[in-house]
């Protein structure tokens, strides 16, 4: 695969860099990545642990973050096959940035949902 020597441009929507970006910032990829920090996991374990998202969203998520090298995907032989979802060591490299995220929205979330209140109240009073 030949290398492009243009440096990366996140604001440029054409950029690889902003499909990076939009996979490793989506919703349930953040929540992916955090659910395989510390082992590997089935699908349905996923599904089970991660509320909220679907079949679809799910399966969407994990070929994308397959396909961008983040997760692996090992099929296991046995009756029934056994699917086991990884992260990769780019996918652990990911994970310390996403656990910050998750850090800052636990640490902060009382301050946000403050903030969101006063916001809807003078919303209220405007109307």
């Amino acid at each position: 695969m030949e290398s492009n020597s243009v440096e990366p441009d996140l604001y440029d929507r054409k950029c690889g860099s902003r499909q990076v970006l939009d996979r490793i910032g989506d919703r349930w990829s953040v929540l992916v990545v955090l659910t395989l920090a510390n082992s590997p996991k089935r699908y349905g374990e996923l599904a089970q642990r991660i509320d909220g998202v679907s079949q679809k969203m799910l399966t969407q998520t994990l070929r994308g973050l397959e396909r961008d090298g983040l997760v692996t995907r090992t099929v296991h032989a046995t009756v029934p096959p056994r699917v086991d979802y990884e992260l990769t060591d780019l996918g652990h490299d990911l994970r310390s940035l996403v656990a910050g995220l998750e850090a800052w929205a636990t640490d902060h979330l009382a301050e946000v949902e403050a903030a969101r209140a006063r916001y809807d109240a003078r919303e209220q009073d405007q109307r």
